[in-house]
């Protein structure tokens, strides 16, 4: 299928309102549709269908389902292109925004310093003005800028219209290997990545990759943690380490995502604590922000691997089930001639709260770049 003919099928089905999601993993040069032939609204109570799951922030049984049986699932290859980054400036009067915010912060302080709350991740929603309302012009747009982000284009008539390019992933399992990506901490990117990191931003990292751990620990054998290292996503520079392990057999995938959803670089730590302040402070429905969403229980082909003994067997692939799911950051929802966008951070004891105002700012701009 070529590239025109793709993204003609996907316009058509848009402008008939029905259910789709287009999408690009980081770094491929391939993009994949998947065209649900009906309006209905599918939920997946066990993660045990094959299809594409998007998942809210608060509750998993509200996981929406695009599934394999009633959709066509399309692709096309495209070229990774190197767009140089631009930030893009704000002509929106945040200060209402900007003092809600840091007073929410400082409540965030303060609840860490008088409980047992040690991290709570704290976000805000920013509505600006869409001059461009074509949701697959905004996808295109933001596939050039973001190559090694997950870009998606999810729509569902009955839910509503998201997009977003998210540098983190939450898990990858192929067969019984199982990954994890743990990111946190965050700086503007200044033309390189060697970067001071600062203890808060070091502990943030720590805290992630020890919920992590300790969560899966029931589920999987054999830990294997990589160091840290720092990653480009966008504008901006985070710390990054893949924790990778085998599953234990039967393992249900609700049991491990249950453990993990929502992790402390979206939430906090304790995470039910953390979960209560978010709802109880934020003053809005975070929905399908930092929630997760992606390929649930498809199908791969995996060769072997070569050796001398077995050259014979190189032809032969191996199918896998193989489940790809990225935690939805960087994201926004489109209604009418609006984008929400969606932003946020994490706060411990070491914050600041006018430096934290300041991140979220710097994070929108992945986003408005595109608008």
């Amino acid at each position: 299928m070529t590239l025109e003919e793709f993204y003609k099928q996907v316009e058509t089905h848009y402008q008939n309102q029905l259910p789709f999601v287009v999408y690009r993993k980081p770094n491929q040069a391939k993009i994949w549709g998947r065209l649900q032939s009906n309006a209905d609204l599918v939920f997946t109570q066990d993660f045990n269908q094959k299809g594409f799951v998007f998942s809210p922030f608060d509750n998993i049984k509200n996981t929406v389902l695009i599934p394999n049986e009633i959709s066509e699932i399309i692709q096309t290859k495209i070229e990774l292109q190197t767009f140089s980054e631009t930030k893009t400036g704000s002509d929106f009067n945040l200060n209402d925004a900007k003092n809600f915010h840091i007073q929410l912060v400082e409540k965030g302080l303060s609840a860490i310093k008088n409980s047992e709350l040690k991290k709570v991740v704290l976000s805000r929603q920013e509505v600006v003005s869409a001059s461009q309302t074509n949701p697959i012009a905004t996808f295109k747009k933001l596939l050039n800028k973001y190559n090694s982000a997950f870009v998606y284009c999810w729509y569902h008539p009955k839910v509503g219209l998201w997009l977003g390019a998210t540098p983190e992933t939450l898990i990858k399992i192929e067969g019984s290997r199982f990954s994890i990506m743990a990111l946190a901490g965050t700086q503007d990117y200044k033309g390189s990545l060697d970067v001071v990191w600062k203890e808060k931003e070091l502990q943030e990292q720590q805290f992630v990759t020890d919920f992590i751990i300790e969560n899966l620990k029931p589920s999987v054998e054999h830990f294997k943690v990589s160091d840290i290292e720092t990653v480009k996503a966008g504008n901006l520079v985070h710390l990054k380490t893949i924790i990778s392990a085998q599953l234990k057999p039967n393992i249900p995938l609700t049991q491990i995502i249950e453990a993990l959803h929502p992790t402390p670089a979206v939430c906090g730590l304790p995470k039910e604590a953390a979960k209560a302040f978010i709802l109880n402070h934020e003053n809005y429905n975070r929905e399908f922000y930092t929630g997760f969403l992606g390929e649930l229980n498809c199908e791969i082909k995996v060769a072997p691997r070569s050796s001398k003994r077995n050259i014979e067997n190189r032809a032969y692939a191996v199918t896998k089930k193989s489940t790809q799911l990225y935690v939805n950051l960087r994201c926004m929802q489109l209604i009418n001639q609006q984008a929400i966008i969606y932003v946020g951070g994490g706060i411990t004891e070491s914050s600041n709260a006018e430096q934290e105002w300041e991140e979220t700012v710097s994070k929108s701009l992945v986003i408005k770049s595109v608008l």
